[in-house]
């Protein structure tokens, strides 16, 4: 039987990539604040704590995959993600990728 912390450290390497790719994604379809992308990851069954998605918006920010905007609506102003064109173009590339990799653990699922 496999160890549970083993299990739980190799599902955490695995989110914190797809993580990035989920935020893209979201924020393509609908731009959006920090609290509420976490409801919405969350809803999708990818949960995301605040103290890791706030940094991986502002490293996406800084790496011209996003944009935001200051929404003053509120009574409290909120930061408000978008996707930008290239986040959008890395998105397209992403999924490629995700399909390939997809397609090869299927194709070894089969041999084994």
């Amino acid at each position: 039987m496999l160890d549970s912390a083993l299990v739980a450290a190799h599902r955490q390497e695995l989110r914190r990539g797809t993580s990035s790719l989920a935020c893209l994604a979201l924020l393509a379809s609908a731009p959006d604040y920090g609290y509420h992308l976490i409801e919405r990851l969350a809803a999708l069954g990818l949960d995301v704590e605040a103290n890791t998605l706030y940094p991986l918006l502002r490293r996406l920010e800084k790496q011209g995959l996003l944009t935001f905007e200051w929404d003053t609506t509120q009574a409290r102003p909120r930061k408000t993600y978008r996707t930008s064109p290239a986040g959008e173009e890395l998105i397209a590339v992403l999924r490629q990728d995700w399909a390939s990799l997809t397609a090869a653990l299927d194709q070894t699922g089969e041999h084994s």
